[in-house]
């Protein structure tokens, strides 16, 4: 409880930093492009095309709407994914910052996560774009959405905070997670279904013990096929993230003063 509120008053604190970090970072990806912030919109769509034309006409998986059905995930991963890796050096990279100043290092990630996130909205509003033309039915079911992505992003912070902390003493870290990750996005269902891809019993079991298949299978319940999100599994992975968030937290609070002397 100490931990959970120490961070929700370091986020309040600190919120003017947060906001203000994070609309630097955003200004920094797009300096020096051309295009400017329609990069934002290109790059995943360019890998949406590519993915598409690999898997959908190439290899002939079969699903009902099929290019929501690919970059409804890859929005969902390329957050996860971008989180993650950014984790492991965030202390290092931001050595010029917290060696003249002290700012609570949770408060430093959620500020990159934001960048993140405004990404994933500008991700998200294609996806709706792309509902139009193949005509997706939409009804409640898609209020459950919402408590997936509540869900799924106190995950990806609580999984940030362990390899923040890691990243600092192990300097390969990065290249471990970048592996891990490179086999990791093959094995979450991001261009099939993994509960349809093994027979039964063993396709729930594998698309329910990996937390990143699962959340995506969640939302694609909700908003391609219409039907409830499973609740319960949502429950135990939303305390399993509570959990990691928590102690991943209080990891880093304990350790962040000896991070300036390893950096």
């Amino acid at each position: 409880m100490k931990t959970s509120k120490r961070l929700i008053a370091d986020i309040v604190s600190y919120r003017k930093f947060i906001i203000y970090n994070a609309k630097v970072g955003l200004e920094a990806e797009v300096t020096n492009a051309y295009l400017d912030w329609l990069w934002w919109i290109l790059e995943p769509v360019c890998s949406m095309l590519v993915y598409y034309l690999i898997f959908g006409i190439v290899f002939k998986v079969s699903e009902p709407y099929y290019l929501v059905f690919i970059y409804s995930a890859l929005t969902m991963w390329g957050f996860f994914n971008r989180s993650v890796n950014l984790s492991v050096k965030l202390i290092k990279s931001s050595k010029s910052i917290i060696t003249k100043v002290y700012i609570p290092k949770p408060v430093i990630l959620i500020s990159k996560m934001m960048i993140y996130a405004f990404k994933m909205l500008i991700s998200s509003i294609i996806v709706v774009v792309l509902m139009i033309p193949y005509r997706v039915p939409v009804d409640w079911h898609l209020i459950g959405i919402v408590p997936v992505l509540i869900v799924f992003f106190v995950f990806c912070y609580g999984c940030s905070c362990y390899l923040m902390h890691v990243g600092v003493f192990i300097e390969d870290m990065s290249y471990v997670i970048n592996i891990v990750l490179n086999i990791l996005f093959y094995f979450t269902g991001i261009f099939y279904s993994i509960s349809k891809r093994f027979p039964q019993p063993y396709g729930n079991f594998f698309e329910d013990a990996n937390p990143l298949a699962f959340f995506i299978a969640q939302m694609r319940c909700a908003l391609i096929y219409e039907t409830n999100v499973f609740y319960k599994g949502l429950a135990v992975w939303f305390i399993v993230s509570i959990i990691i968030a928590i102690t991943g937290t209080k990891l880093v609070y304990k350790n962040e003063n000896s991070y300036v002397k390893v950096i």
